[in-house]
């Protein structure tokens, strides 16, 4: 592509055939969206994108968990234009720092609320969650090394769980997909079951009654790998990708239970939960446990800029610092100075405009009631919400609980409805899920709303007309 046409203003079939020839997608079948063509997202405003043909669409997904701020504000764009300026890149290699990554790690560590005295004084900076995960594993590994337990190398994760797309996150994470692609997972990571209590709950067992023995399933690995070769557990707060899966309330004390008797090191992974998502700076808070690692990202910047991190706690940053001598281990981006920037300037628009509290409180509630009401409809078989997340799932009898058959890709045909109306929502299988921007109105949850029970309505009549409810 020379100079001439790069500054050349494009149509979308022209954009859309660059696209085919040069860009190489993250989880795309290149082959299937060459035939297509790829919507070209050109602006963005509030709750709201535009794509090249000039259709408006609510963005209930705020770009990928991340666009909690929403979108243009300008307060973030001239902070990353006056870091430019002053300081556009410096490493934080060779003992060296720049004022935006302490200032950041200082209000970080500000936030993160202390848990029965444990505290989060250290951050590592990292640029995506994918990264973060990876960081994890190598701090992990190298605590037990330096306590005289190099035994200690397992990782237990959970089936369907995220934790990002390299070659570690990709293990850690539960996601039989990419499993099957690139002899994953690397050793030493070991999968249990996720708490999803509509899909695994035994009949006439209570939620709270699955959700500890959901937990259990921890200990029973535990116990089978041993003791003392168990380094870690981690999990997300709340699975997102795989379909927004809200685990019962007993789930989260009885897994801290077990971490505690067996010693075991816990990694909350807050990529998509934390900074307001759930109505807390950090998840944990909400669910009271006690990680001793925090995987963070995406909102941090509100997906501005790229920038991620582990929160580190003292019980472990301790035995690194004290211990470890020099840690082989970073990154070139590690605390970039104009991500650092934004990431603050980003913290003032949240603390200033109070939206963790909103969803804490009254939106956050009303946004609750509004999305229940769509357990009212014929196609949906649970609806249900956490903070600013939520999830359906589509089922084709609702009073037999009968699920679709994969082949019949439901959710697709539900977020094909919802992109030609003006709706972005994700479909993962038979789940479809939303996660709208912080700044959501109770005007705003009304059209939300609106549209979903219009792309259901859509839904179910075409599914009428292939035979299929």
């Amino acid at each position: 592509m020379n100079s001439r046409v790069a500054a050349k203003t494009l149509s979308t079939k022209e954009l859309q055939t660059l696209d085919s020839a040069h860009f190489i997608h993250p989880f795309t079948d290149h082959a299937d969206l060459a035939t297509r063509g790829a919507r070209v997202i050109t602006r963005g405003e509030g709750i709201y994108v535009w794509d090249s043909e000039g259709e408006k669409m609510l963005d209930a997904m705020s770009g990928l968990w991340c666009v909690n701020v929403g979108y243009g504000r300008k307060e973030l764009a001239q902070a990353a234009y006056d870091q430019m300026l002053t300081l556009p890149f410096y490493n934080s290699f060779f003992q060296t720092t720049n004022e935006p990554a302490v200032k950041l790690a200082a209000r970080l560590a500000a936030l993160a609320p202390k848990v029965d005295g444990r505290s989060f004084e250290h951050v590592f900076y990292s640029s995506s969650g994918s990264e973060s995960n990876d960081s994890n594993v190598r701090m992990v590994r190298r605590y037990w090394d330096l306590l005289g337990q190099p035994q200690r190398k397992v990782i237990i994760s959970r089936h369907n769980a995220y934790h990002g797309s390299t070659m570690a996150g990709a293990s850690l994470g539960g996601m039989s997909g990419m499993h099957a692609q690139g002899d994953l997972p690397i050793p030493n990571i070991k999968h249990i079951g996720q708490p999803y209590y509509f899909e695994n709950g035994k009949a006439g067992e209570t939620a709270d009654e699955f959700g500890l023995r959901a937990a259990r399933w921890l200990e029973d690995e535990i116990l089978a790998i041993g003791q003392d070769k168990v380094a870690a557990f981690i999990a997300e707060p709340i699975q997102g990708a795989g379909g927004v899966i809200i685990p019962p309330a007993t789930y989260w004390p009885e897994i801290q239970r077990i971490v505690d008797k067996y010693g075991v090191l816990l990694i909350s992974d807050e990529v998509i939960c934390a900074f307001g998502r759930l109505g807390h700076w950090f998840a944990y808070e909400k669910f009271g446990y006690k990680p001793d690692l925090v995987t963070f990202a995406k909102a941090v910047t509100s997906g501005y800029v790229p920038l991620g991190g582990v929160m580190v706690g003292d019980r472990v940053a301790k035995v690194l610092i004290e211990k470890g001598g020099e840690f082989n281990h970073g990154y070139t981006y590690s605390g970039h100075p104009v991500s650092c920037a934004v990431a603050l300037a980003n913290l003032d628009i949240m603390e200033r405009e109070h939206l963790p509290q909103r969803v804490h409180g009254e939106v956050g509630a009303y946004f609750a009631k509004r999305y229940a009401e769509l357990n009212d409809h014929p196609l949906v078989g649970m609806a249900e919400s956490c903070g600013f997340v939520a999830g359906l799932v589509l089922l084709k009898n609702k009073q037999k609980r009968e699920r679709f058959n994969p082949d019949d890709a439901v959710g697709m045909i539900c977020r094909g409805h919802c992109f030609r109306n003006g709706l972005i929502m994700r479909a993962v299988g038979d789940r479809m899920i939303i996660a709208p921007p912080l700044t959501m109105t109770h005007a705003d949850i009304d059209e939300l709303l609106r549209l979903i029970r219009h792309a259901l309505d859509l839904t179910q009549h075409d599914l009428h007309q292939k035979g299929l409810f």
